[in-house]
């Protein structure tokens, strides 16, 4: 008999085929019983990258990142770990009354995945959008397990002060009409597809990153994700936000590659160099003709430097010279 998430899996699958997704999703299923997708590409006893993809995407958004380190076409290949979050993509998306929608269960269910994966020691963790809270908040306690870091326009601390609160989420988090406007219309899902870029997506991509997402039902971690945003003391998310933003200069002895998308209005200039001030050493490549969704407008760039990033700080062999 199928789990739910391998006909969550079938079911959204079947609304593609998705450009550049070849790949065969597995599932694990958790202590709660809930069922999370995740995809496992590459050698086994390749270097572990972890990627974590943050609302309202899934698993898609690392599709070309994917493809460019698991293929042994392209040299050294590594293996690729990338969960659905519980209620993305080809996960099961389960109510309020199965699952806590908080940063904290999102920290809890990677670490239970990591853990079922037997992944060792050796993590580059790579994080987008929210999975660089739900990364960062596990690296609170597993930081010496982290040994490089790629960021792509994420954020692992508080809003800065100089930054306001975009009204879009503003209005997604805190009031009754965004959050009908979320899950009656996909408003925020949709909205990132056009607004995440520089260059508009190709319908078939556009469909992609919805797809997990066509129905009142389904798309309830799209809004509760917003709704956990943390702005001050008290909120559910606020003390793991500002611990990891505490405390974020502790991995400034790792290597570091940023990449940003300079028309992101969410994670814009104030994000990233929060991140460079934390992080001195990185070796940062922003995009002023770029947005939120970085690897969709610069996959072309991205992706071949991030593999020399990799290869130059290799964790099984010498550095390249």
């Amino acid at each position: 008999m199928p789990t739910a998430a391998s006909a969550e899996q079938a079911r959204v699958l079947a609304r593609g085929p998705f450009p550049d997704y070849p790949f065969a999703p597995k599932a694990f299923v958790h202590a709660n019983g809930l069922t999370q997708s995740y995809l496992d590409e590459g050698p086994r006893d390749g270097e572990v990258v972890v990627m974590l993809h943050g609302n309202p995407s899934w698993s898609y958004y690392w599709r070309h990142l994917v493809l460019g380190l698991s293929d042994p076409a392209h040299g050294k290949s590594y293996r690729c770990i990338v969960p659905d979050h519980i209620g993305m993509g080809l996960s099961e998306k389960p109510g309020d009354d199965r699952y806590a929608y908080t940063l904290q269960s999102r920290i809890d269910d990677l670490d239970a995945l990591l853990t079922h994966l037997d992944v060792g020691d050796s993590i580059t963790l790579a994080v987008h959008d929210w999975g660089g809270m739900i990364g960062f908040g596990w690296a609170l306690k597993h930081a010496a397990r982290i040994k490089r870091l790629v960021i792509l326009n994420t954020a692992a601390f508080p809003l800065p002060q100089a930054k306001s609160m975009p009204w879009q989420l503003k209005l997604g988090r805190d009031s009754m009409l965004g959050a009908f406007a979320i899950r009656g219309f996909n408003a925020f899902a949709a909205g990132a597809a056009k607004q995440g870029v520089a260059a508009p997506m190709p319908a078939d991509v556009r469909r992609a990153y919805l797809a997990p997402y066509d129905s009142w039902a389904n798309r309830i971690a799209t809004l509760r994700f917003v709704q956990d945003i943390p702005l001050a003391p008290g909120d559910r998310a606020w003390a793991l936000v500002e611990e990891a933003g505490r405390r974020l200069h502790e991995f400034a002895d790792r290597p570091t590659f940023i990449g940003w998308g300079l028309q992101d209005f969410v994670f814009d200039r104030h994000f990233l160099e929060g991140f460079v001030r934390a992080l001195p050493s990185s070796n940062v490549q922003a995009f002023e003709d770029a947005g939120h969704y970085v690897l969709e407008d610069k996959h072309a760039e991205l992706v071949p430097a991030i593999r020399a990033f990799l290869y130059k700080h290799a964790l099984d062999a010498h550095p390249l010279q």
